[in-house]
């Protein structure tokens, strides 16, 4: 799974950020917390409102220099940010236990406490926001800077600062090699000058490998990688800070005061050409009869997620001279926009007929030193995405939300496959965007293309806003994201419940509101107009939801009414009926976008279903199509790993509270009164702290694998007809 990364700034224009006074902003909101006299909600809308404004005021350039300029006041900020964070910490975990007093909390309608949760959820992401990516970038930033750095070049770095943290959120699942160049303009440097000239001379390799420079139309062009078949996630970011952070030339250059520069990065998981610094990407355009210490000519450099299928077609059928050693597909992308630059084609022009030449799904980003203001990206087929967040004084392109949403969570996404004309879908399928430096965090600076060379204008409907913050996507000090959420499954699993499981006199009661169970479909319930329950869902959420059936069978076992759980797939395509209006559908799906639940929920809904949701993400496809949504965890929890774990926990916690409002509606179901029902509903709710007692014993659980556990690992190798010979070889090969 690779990822790109660029940013495109222009010069701020806001005064740098004042330490000292947000410091006092936000002893203003420790206060509006302490405010006992106010309800619980309004001290905390209050005191998010605040954490807010303080966000907003260190982010971009100016709040990295003001941070900088004070560091006792940024040091003051960050231990109110911890003050404040244990605050609501306890808020939260008084929310949590019915034991602990909540404020008027636990008075609180299902409504008014689905409020007071997105209250503390608003304080949070700002105190994280603050805490983890202002300050932090604050310190990233100092760790890379020379005394003799100046304002301009402090912008530089944090855009270097910028794309070493999204490189490390793109780094999800996987990785072997990394690189980020800098194409700097304004930096002062004379290539006639004996010191840069050995620099440049010595720095020149052919390869384009770590360290390599490059001097064309004034523009110097700086680029790092790092490549490991074997490391774990975070050591390609670690080691390319490092190499940045002793780079001289690098030093020399953000010393000037016109200093400016565009970024441009790129996480690799190879598939075409081996693991290796000349084959990681950027890719440079340099041939073998290019002199690569040459101060002119058309020098371009591109990233690529995807595989051009017809790489090899194009390099042969053009001459193009590479290296031996660079045998990446994505080194035919500058290479053939450099040869059209050659010819006099405008920048925007060589680029949209290289991409046009292209077969495959892909994904790039290019930019060209004789247009340093200037940044390329196209999209096209299945499988890529590209986003362009749009922020303060800046342009953030990433293949993924989560290389953007640390500075902006307002984005642009690129559709690589709806074609633009009806009648030429083919030519017309993909979109190309050009970025103007100059007129950056604006739209004014973002033109689009579809691949056929059709203006496509840009609104501000065309933006969306992120449902997902850094919060939500963070490793912490885990390897991986994996062991990260299996240790998060009590929390998630105790946050489904929250306000939803709660005692009454000494009776558990599952408490959903309208927005999760409508009267209209209570209504139908209560009277047997449905008398049928399907529950749907694909992968681990079709799992969640045989158990949320099983357990609504059991509980609906004296009715007529009947209850299945089925993929959504097997719905669709063999279950439906013209009249669907005696139906309840149960949605489950963790992201609210897989594309089988949601076109099954389309054609159900067009029969006369009602639908009821189980999601994780406000604001996503699915809740839009549903009469009620029950939000696992916060409704945010988002869950990064390719193995469901705490997600499907919730799923399973929030299936067993539906299936249980649903039986109190049903005349004849399991009432939440009933003795049974009251034992199975306590054990529910004392559930995550038993999740966390077998948790506590991971270390004795790990001993215990490394004791019992195969010494070897064992692979099983089958096949038929003519795959069962080539099965068989495949084993004599590991077998010597």
């Amino acid at each position: 799974m690779c990822g790109i990364i660029a940013i495109a700034r222009r010069r701020a224009e806001r005064a740098p950020a004042q330490p000292a006074l947000l410091v006092e902003d936000l002893r203003a909101a420790a206060g509006h917390l302490e405010a006992q006299e106010r309800p619980l909600r309004e001290r905390l809308e209050s005191a998010a409102g605040t954490l807010e404004q303080v966000d907003s005021a260190l982010r971009g350039v100016p709040g990295v220099r003001g941070m900088l300029d004070d560091p006792t006041g940024t040091a003051a900020i960050g231990r109110l940010v911890v003050d404040l964070e244990q605050a609501i910490e306890r808020i939260e975990s008084a929310l949590d236990d019915p034991g602990l007093p909540a404020d008027g909390a636990a008075s609180e309608t299902p409504e008014e406490l689905e409020a007071t949760n997105a209250a503390v959820i608003r304080c949070k992401d700002a105190l994280w926001a603050i805490g983890r990516d202002r300050l932090r970038a604050a310190d990233q930033v100092g760790s890379l800077m020379a005394e003799d750095v100046t304002p301009e070049g402090i912008a530089v770095l944090f855009s270097v600062h910028q794309a070493l943290s999204a490189l490390d959120r793109l780094e999800v699942r996987g990785r072997d090699s990394a690189g980020v160049e800098i194409q700097l303009t304004g930096h002062g440097l004379d290539p006639a000058d004996p010191t840069v000239a050995r620099l440049l001379a010595e720095r020149a390799d052919r390869g384009f490998g770590s360290g390599s420079v490059r001097m064309r139309d004034g523009v110097l062009v700086v680029v790092h990688k790092a490549a490991a078949e074997i490391g774990e996630l975070g050591d390609n970011t670690a080691a390319l800070r490092a190499s940045l952070r002793d780079d001289d030339l690098l030093r020399m250059a953000l010393a000037s005061p016109s200093v400016d520069g565009l970024v441009l990065g790129h996480t690799r998981w190879a598939s075409i050409g081996i693991i290796s610094e000349p084959n990681a990407h950027p890719q440079c355009s340099d041939e073998l009869d290019v002199d690569p210490v040459a101060t002119d000519g058309p020098f371009v450099t591109a990233v690529l997620n995807g595989d051009v299928d017809n790489y090899a077609d194009l390099a042969a059928a053009e001459d193009l001279q590479i290296a031996a050693e660079i045998t990446t597909d994505a080194k035919v992308i500058p290479t053939l926009m450099s040869r059209r630059l050659r010819e006099g084609l405008a920048s925007a022009d060589a680029f949209r007929d290289t991409v046009a030449r292209l077969e495959g799904s892909v994904a790039i980003a290019a930019a060209s030193a004789g247009t340093p203001d200037r940044l390329h990206l196209a999209l096209r087929g299945s499988g890529q995405a590209l986003y362009v967040g749009v922020a303060e004084d800046a342009f953030v392109v990433a293949s993924e939300p989560y290389g953007v949403v640390e500075e902006t969570d307002t984005y642009l996404r690129m559709d690589g496959e709806t074609p633009w004309d009806p009648d030429n879908p083919t030519g017309s399928r993909g979109q190309i965007i050009e970025l103007d430096a100059t007129a950056a965090g604006g739209l004014e600076g973002v033109r689009r293309w579809s691949y056929d060379g059709s203006e496509l204008p840009i609104t501000e409907d065309d933006l969306t806003v992120a449902q997902v913050t850094t919060r939500d996507i963070d490793r912490g000090e885990f390897r991986h994201f994996l062991l990260k959420e299996i240790t998060a499954s009590p929390a998630s699993f105790r946050k489904t419940l929250r306000g939803k499981l709660v005692e009454v006199d000494d009776e558990m009661q599952v408490v959903l509101g309208p927005e999760t169970l409508p009267e209209k479909v209570r209504e139908a319930l209560r009277t047997g107009q449905v008398d049928r329950v399907q529950v749907i869902g694909q992968g681990t959420a079709a799992i969640a939801g045989q158990s949320l059936a099983h357990h609504l069978s059991d509980f609906l076992s004296e009715t007529e009414v009947r209850v299945e759980a089925l993929l959504a797939t097997e719905l669709s395509g063999f279950r439906l009926r013209a009249d669907m209006s005696d139906t309840l559908v149960v949605a489950i799906s963790q992201s609210g976008t897989t594309t089988d639940t949601n076109r099954t929920v389309d054609l159900v809904r067009g029969r006369g279903a009602s639908v009821i949701s189980i999601v994780n993400r406000r604001g996503s496809d699915l809740t839009d199509k549903s009469d009620g949504v029950l939000y696992t965890s916060d409704g945010r929890d988002v869950e990064m790993s390719v193995a469901s774990t705490k997600a499907f926990y919730s799923q399973v916690a929030a299936g067993l509270l539906l299936a249980q409002a649903i039986a109190d509606e049903v005349p004849g179901g399991h009432r939440s009164s009933s003795p049974g029902q009251q034992e199975l509903l306590r054990a529910l709710r004392d559930l995550p702290a038993r999740m966390e007692e077998t948790l506590a014993v991971r270390s004795e659980a790990a001993a215990a694998a490394r004791t019992f556990g195969p010494p070897r690992r064992y692979w099983a190798i089958v096949g038929n007809g003519v795959n069962q010979i080539a099965a068989r070889e495949i084993r004599v090969k590991l077998s010597e």
